[in-house]
């Protein structure tokens, strides 16, 4: 699958396809040496790591997937796409993949997702890369809390609202105004019958009870950690950050300036370097 139109960036490929309780998710991988597997947030999909991955595969193996009801993965009515299953695909993707005690780097959902494998399910890490993660509650911005009220109504509207919200709420992820193609790229899998129910699904399975059921153990974190933040972070503030770095032991927290939520557009390089840094350092 080819999922790219900026001038001068590679085709994103996702030529795997595993199969999660019948349900297919696409994934692929770049380059070769130890395993770092990269995990995306809401309402984002592995496209996010498309101007990161191919640098951190100079030194890597580098694994990244979308989660369950999200980018290429299976979307379809009825499906749980909760923060509550998706720990259980990264188990599941990591027994696929053969991977014990990889590196890992996971941005909102997906940092909650990564801990919650970490915490839940018992997998370990080398290290883990926090990059704006959905930790401590509560959570969700205005929107979600008022779509996660009325799924069946935002799921209704015509296409043209759909898509002014998808633009208004991805949009508001970063801190610099997102190019038209970069805008195109996030919002392309929740349009059309098939992807604006399922944007709507996923925001009305959000809940404060899958980092409820977490909080209580960072301390308890087996591995390693670095914590990155934006500064201009308009969906959660980065006093979160500073708190989540009090509740695991030894981790670091790095702010970066003039990014938002997004830090993946806003500022790839603070990133690559934050990792390419943080790596070699681990034991």
């Amino acid at each position: 699958m080819r999922d790219s139109n900026e001038a001068g960036t590679p085709a994103w490929e996702l030529p795997g396809v595993f199969h999660f309780e019948g349900q297919p998710i696409r994934y692929g991988s770049l380059g070769d040496g130890s395993p770092l597997v990269l995990l995306h947030g809401t309402p984002f999909s592995s496209i996010v790591w498309r101007r990161i991955a191919p640098y951190l595969a100079v030194h890597r193996r580098v694994f990244y997937f979308d989660l369950l009801g999200y980018g290429r993965s299976e979307m379809r009515a009825g499906q749980d796409v909760s923060l509550g299953v998706q720990n259980r695909l990264f188990a599941a993707l990591l027994d696929h993949w053969g991977l014990d005690r990889p590196d890992v780097i996971a941005h909102d959902f997906g940092g909650t997702t990564a801990l919650r494998t970490h915490l839940l399910n018992g997998r370990n890490y080398r290290s883990l890369t926090l990059i704006d993660p959905v930790a401590i509650g509560p959570s969700g911005s205005a929107l979600v809390q008022h779509a996660r009220q009325h799924e069946a109504v935002f799921a209704g509207v015509p296409a043209y609202i759909h898509s002014a919200i998808l633009r208004a709420y991805i949009g508001g992820a970063a801190y610099r105004p997102l190019s038209e193609d970069v805008l195109q790229l996030y919002m392309a899998p929740w349009l059309g019958a098939e992807g604006q129910p399922a944007f709507y699904r996923q925001i009305a399975q959000m809940s404060d009870r899958y980092t409820d059921e977490i909080e209580h153990r960072y301390n308890e974190i087996r591995c390693p950690v670095a914590i990155l933040w934006g500064a201009r972070d308009a969906w959660i503030p980065t006093e979160r950050g500073r708190a989540l770095a009090q509740r695991i032991p030894n981790s670091t927290l790095r702010v970066v300036p003039d990014a938002g939520h997004l830090v993946q557009e806003d500022a790839p390089e603070a990133i690559v370097a934050t990792v390419l840094d943080f790596l070699p350092k681990v034991r």
